[in-house]
């Protein structure tokens, strides 16, 4: 499903999908990054795939389209090997809440956070996060 138009909003970090049939896609920055369909992220099974963390504050800096199937995001800690098909954000759309549950069990499990870390030997008192 190709959507009629996409616009990020850089305040809420919410890509923003409008399709003809009047339905929406409102995924953040964060969650496009952690289920990245590149192979840095996936793997090339799903024994590879890595998990993301520390992505919370995350942010979309460039959108560029691909063809008229996808889109290839440009995150703002590098990350831009990304090619995201028009059905693979309808997947994620409608995946979410299982897709982010198990992204939940898997921090925990791995003792990670969605909050970035903080390199021992260059926090300061007056450093703002």
């Amino acid at each position: 499903m190709t959507p009629e138009s996409i616009a990020y909003h850089s305040k809420s970090k919410i890509l923003e999908l409008s399709y003809a049939d009047g339905s929406n896609a409102n995924l953040t920055a964060e969650y496009l990054r952690v289920f990245s369909p590149s192979a840095e992220v996936r793997g090339h099974s799903e024994s590879e795939r890595k998990l993301q963390a520390g992505k919370k504050h995350i942010e979309i800096q460039n959108i560029e389209p691909i063809g008229n199937y996808a889109i290839r995001i440009i995150f703002s800690d590098g990350h831009d090997t990304g090619i995201y098909s028009y059905d693979y954000l309808v997947e994620l759309r409608d995946q979410f809440e299982i897709n982010w549950t198990q992204y939940e069990v898997e921090l925990k499990a791995a003792n990670a956070s969605r909050l970035p870390t903080i390199p021992v030997g260059q926090w300061k008192p007056d450093n703002k996060l």
